[in-house]
């Protein structure tokens, strides 16, 4: 099971921290959502021989709007393993679920966001997981927490009905505020998930690591096309 961070500078800890603490609680590894910007620089292999964890670097697109956010996705999908938008309104959801280049929708219901049948059948379509971000669950109180739990109720219904793929996360800035696996598993039973479903989402980071390093290998051509061994030794 992996967790989705946010390291210095634009969270408090670490990537190393990070690492050292999930790898305290029972994670195979962490995605660094802001890898770009990471202070100090990710270094990957340094992180799996110190904690033996798996570091991710991964990055994703901040925009007010679709054609903002538009412009980066090329560079974005070439430079990190993991690619995600954020969402927050309406049109970017149904943006980032149309787009086949995105992995993750994240924070499809913060701010202003929603998500409806029509973005919830075009992420099952484009396979763009969602992200049930239990962030604010974790750390709001009074009406905001009780806002972000109908928020994740509603996008879990959706999410069975149209057997949309997702990931799950508490969306730690601080490796103070990482939970371990069992403390996601009971929140999302709080949200109406089983415990195999939450540990799904939390798996689902790792798998699409694993989908895309193996994508971006000198042996990959296309989606079901690979490179031979009579091709190799040419």
């Amino acid at each position: 099971m992996y967790e989705a961070v946010t390291a210095t500078p634009d969270g408090e800890s670490t990537v190393r921290r990070f690492a050292a603490t999930a790898a305290r609680q029972g994670f195979e590894g962490i995605v660094v959502r802001n890898a770009d910007a990471a202070d100090p620089a990710l270094d990957a292999a340094a992180v799996r021989e110190a904690h033996d964890v798996d570091a991710v670097d991964a990055t994703a697109v901040v925009a007010d709007d679709p054609t903002e956010a538009s412009g980066p996705l090329s560079e974005a999908r070439r430079a990190h393993t993991l690619l995600c938008v954020r969402g927050g309104t309406p049109k970017l959801n149904r943006f980032a679920a149309e787009e086949e280049r995105v992995d993750v929708l994240t924070k499809p219901m913060a701010g202003r966001g929603d998500v409806n049948h029509v973005i919830a059948r075009a992420a099952a379509d484009h396979d763009v997981r969602v992200e049930f971000d239990f962030g604010r669950v974790l750390r709001a109180s009074g009406g905001p927490r009780v806002q972000a739990l109908r928020g994740l109720r509603k996008l879990r219904e959706l999410v069975e009905q149209y057997d949309v793929p997702y990931v799950v996360s508490g969306s730690p800035t601080s490796h103070l505020e990482l939970r371990a696996p069992r403390e996601l598993r009971a929140l999302g039973e709080a949200v109406g998930f089983d415990a195999a479903q939450v540990e799904t989402g939390l798996a689902e980071w790792g798998v699409l690591a694993e989908r895309n390093r193996h994508r971006r290998s000198a042996d990959f051509i296309a989606p079901g096309l690979e490179r031979g061994r009579h091709e190799q030794e040419r």
